[in-house]
């Protein structure tokens, strides 16, 4: 591994939210460099294909120098091992996330032993949404627009 301080931020991303730029904003403080990894899990799905996911990513995340997109079909732990990167960053917005999230460290420990995960809580104010609330709403024709990046919001209403 090299000296610069890499995490990879994993997720869906369907569709990118304002709780997920909390997260990267936050992990901009700790790490030189985040890659931002858009899943493509077929066993989800998803709303938005991986193309718009990871476009929608870019456009959202734009602003944070050290981020970069990615996207990966694999199982996590060896996409970090080909990025030569040994963090992962997971954001918890409640009690019932941490339950989850803690089966998922402990499974990803169990496969590659140098891999690490930290948990990133976001601002109270982005506690609730989750880009399941977003999708329910959309579904409804509702406004997400206080909940996704502006950069986004022609891509997540034109879907």
């Amino acid at each position: 591994m090299n000296n610069i301080k890499k995490a990879i931020y994993p997720g869906t991303f369907d569709p990118v939210t304002k709780g997920h730029l909390d997260i990267i904003k936050r992990a901009c403080k700790v790490f030189d460099e985040i890659i931002v990894a858009v899943a493509d899990n077929k066993d989800k799905s998803t709303m938005f294909d991986l193309e718009k996911r990871v476009n929608m990513m870019k456009k959202a995340a734009k602003e944070f120098k050290k981020v970069k997109i990615k996207h990966f079909d694999s199982l996590l732990v060896d996409f970090a091992k080909k990025e030569q990167c040994n963090i992962i960053i997971r954001g918890l917005r409640a009690i019932s996330d941490f339950e989850y999230e803690l089966q998922m460290g402990y499974a990803n420990k169990s496969l590659y032993d140098e891999i690490d995960t930290i948990y990133l809580m976001p601002n109270l104010e982005n506690a609730f949404i989750s880009s399941s609330v977003v999708r329910s709403i959309l579904k409804y024709n509702g406004d997400v627009s206080h909940l996704i990046p502006k950069e986004i919001l022609d891509d997540v209403y034109s879907h």
